[in-house]
Formats: structure tokens, sequence, C-alpha cells
């Protein structure tokens, strides 16, 4: 079984990968480019990042059986797969918990000024010149956009917190009996102190955040984008961001990734920034549920039976 793993990674990170997968497995990890089309050509497995999975790439993959992708795969051509005959497959909820976690890491990060207060003490500047506000979560009002695993473990989470949540959802919310407020997409923007994004990313969802959406947040707003960086019209968001239309934004995704090293995103004293890790708590480009999840599906596929969290069906 040949597994082609494509993507950017470290020396460190591809050892990770490799030691999770069967031995006897063949697993190439490259990132995109002519090296990835020639093993394109002889592998039954791919897992692609930073790269789009269209027809044209996938008919050159002539003994493939499975596309699998993380949480997200809005680069894949879903329908190209199941025209040529080829599983698709994502890890829907795998990374819930991890990044519902890093989300509360975030809004605590900034309302408790963790970054500031850290700086301050390794500085090592006289307490006496201490200066700055806060506050604590209780009565808050979170947003919360889209409202799948992660979305609904983010309401866990702030419930707990005794904040008030507010959900705005495409689609019916099925199987919950939480507290949460289901309302519209307005509303939720305008009545919220913290706005969360636990969308996908589609044609509806594309720069779904924009100059007027910040516009009508409250100008004390927290915006948190863990999701997809093509949700947020980036512009805007700085834009936002430097007029003060909105407090400051806590961003773990971008429009081009890696952030690049000009970005005005960088600059920004109201902005806490990672890099797409809220869904790698075990290390640099490893999570090993995630990875247990794509072992045991190719071992479905191999075997001649669907894949689990399929996304598509093939006759």
């Amino acid at each position: 079984m040949k597994i082609l793993i494509v993507g950017y990674f470290t020396e460190s990170s591809k050892l990770n990968i490799i030691r999770h997968f069967p031995e006897e497995w063949n697993i190439i990890i490259v990132p995109p480019g002519e090296e990835m089309l020639h093993h394109m050509k002889d592998c039954q497995v791919i897992i692609p990042e930073h790269v789009r999975i269209d027809y044209n790439l996938l008919s050159i993959a002539k003994e493939l059986k499975l596309v699998q992708t993380g949480a997200g795969y809005d680069n894949v051509d879903i329908d190209a797969c199941t025209q040529l005959g080829i599983w698709a497959a994502n890890a829907a909820g795998v990374n819930a918990q991890a990044v519902a976690e890093h989300v509360m890491a975030l809004i605590l990060s900034y309302y408790k000024n963790i970054p500031f207060l850290d700086a301050f003490m390794k500085n090592k500047i006289d307490q006496n010149q201490l200066n700055y506000t806060g506050s604590e979560l209780k009565g808050k009002t979170v947003g919360i956009i889209g409202f799948g695993a992660i979305g609904k473990k983010v309401a866990k989470f702030c419930e707990v917190f005794d904040m008030n949540v507010l959900v705005y959802a495409r689609n019916p919310v099925k199987q919950y009996d939480g507290f949460a407020q289901i309302i519209n997409f307005d509303d939720l923007i305008s009545k919220s102190d913290i706005v969360t994004v636990h969308a996908s990313l589609n044609p509806q969802s594309q720069k779904l955040i924009d100059k007027e959406v910040f516009k009508k947040m409250k100008n004390t707003a927290l915006f948190i984008n863990t999701s997809r960086g093509g949700i947020v019209n980036e512009k805007d968001l700085i834009d936002a961001l430097k007029n003060k239309d909105i407090s400051g934004a806590c961003l773990d995704v971008f429009e081009k990734e890696p952030l690049p090293i000009d970005s005005e995103l960088r600059n920004l004293s109201n902005v806490i920034l990672t890099p797409h890790t809220a869904g790698l708590p075990d290390g640099l480009k490893f999570h090993k549920k995630r990875y247990d999840f794509f072992v045991n599906n190719i071992k479905r596929v191999e075997n001649g039976e669907e894949p689990e969290s399929k996304l598509n069906q093939l006759l």
C-alpha cells in the first residue's frame, strides 16, 4: 500500500507521521510539485494539504482508491472523485476537542492579557509601570458561526465559564440538547462580545466575514477564526482592527498559508496569532487521533469496505 502525503513538513514531523503507519506500507511525504506528480501515478491513497485535488490531477492517479483529508475538504473536487471511482473521506469531528480547547486558550489569552503579561515579566520591566485592561468571561456572549462537532464543543466549554451562547448554522441543528440559543446571522453578529467561526469553507461561506459584517459587530468585540482563512476577507479584517471597528482578533488560519512574513497582522498589538496548529495538539503537523483515523480508514478501503466519514458514494 503506497500512501502519498502532500504538504509542507519538517523532518521531525515526517518521522512522527511515518512511525504511525504500519511498517509494511510505503509512506511518501512530499510538497506540491513535480515529485508529487511522479508519485501520484501509482499511489493508492493521497492525504493532501496545500494542494488542489481536481480532475486533472486525479486522472493521473490510475491506482488511487482514496482521497483522505482532515476535517476540511475544500481543496478536493468530490464530484471528480466520484466520476473516477475514487473514495473521498474526511476526518469529521476527530479534532473537535483539540480545536475547541485552542479556542478557549485564545479567548483566555486575550482577555487575561497572557502574551502581554508574559512579555512584561520576561523584559524585566518595573512592575510599577504595568498598565493593562482585561475582563472576566462570566456574562459575556459568544456567537458561534457553524455548529458541527467543534462548535458544539466550544458551546459546552463556554457554558462552564457562565457565558451566554448564540449560534448561527446554515443547516438545521441536529442532536443538540444544550443551552445555546440558535438565532439569525445578523443578530448573532450584533449581539456577541466574541464571534468565533467554525463553518466549513464553501461557495456560500467564501469571504462571508467582510467589512459590512465587521461594522455590525460591537466595537468591543473579539473575532476568532480557527476554521478556514478563506471565510474572512483578510484585508477587511485588518482595516477593522486598525480602525478599532472591533477590539481584537485571535487567528489560527489565514487567506494564504503560511502567513506571509510581511503580513500586517504580525504587527498589530490587538491580535493573537497561531500557525494553523489548533487541530495539532500532539506536536508540529501531528495529531495522533487524526492519524489513527487515517490508518483505520485506509485499512477499510484496502479490505473493500466503505470509508468512515465518506464524502461521496461509489456505485
